[in-house]
């Protein structure tokens, strides 16, 4: 808070409280089912993340808020958990934050292993596991990398910016694009 007079300046009040979080009973319900999502399905450091988010929203909101927030409707419960990343997914969210080029092992659904160098774009979850979205140098093009067939990642030094949002939308219209053409049997 800032408290101030004319002629005197202004001072900041330390201990100053932000007004209380307020939100229509549809947006906690979507808060609840999507912490509890990223609970179920995220890597470890995320899930952890979310269950921190949730008890900081739990904790900051109005009563009864609070209330309806704890004993929400909705919720998500997954009965098969996707499989553990065979990477730290934390390293591999920084690598594509910072826009650097990560190199990584890689088994496909045979088991045949083969190094791979790829920008990372966005981790994904699709269907049962997670999916790294990146540029491949390897196949010079598009892929998604199931984390769970990832191994020994390593983070380069080499920096793919400004193009990771471009090359997002470009891959992310390419898979919508592939699914309107399988989900459409003319096509």
């Amino acid at each position: 808070m800032i408290d101030g007079e004319a002629g005197f300046g202004f001072t900041l009040i330390e201990d100053a409280t932000l007004p209380p979080l307020g939100f229509v009973p549809e947006e906690i319900e979507a808060l609840v089912v999507g912490l509890n999502e990223v609970m179920e399905v995220g890597d470890p450091a995320l899930a952890s993340a979310a269950h921190s988010a949730l008890n900081k929203l739990k904790s900051r909101l109005p009563e009864a808020q609070a209330h309806r927030l704890k004993h929400a409707i909705l919720t998500a419960r997954r009965f098969e958990k996707p499989p553990a990343p065979g990477i730290d997914a934390s390293v591999l969210r920084q690598a594509a934050w910072e826009e650097r080029t990560v190199g990584f092992d890689y088994a496909d659904a045979q088991g045949a292993q083969t190094s791979r160098q790829a920008d990372p774009l966005s981790i994904v979850f699709m269907k049962t596991a997670h999916c790294l979205l990146a540029y491949c140098h390897l196949r010079k093009d598009f892929r998604a990398f199931r984390l769970d067939r990832m191994s020994d990642l390593a983070v380069t030094e080499r920096s793919f910016r400004p193009r990771r949002i471009p090359m997002l939308r470009e891959f992310k219209q390419r898979l919508r694009e592939e699914n309107q053409t399988s989900a459409n049997p003319r096509a």
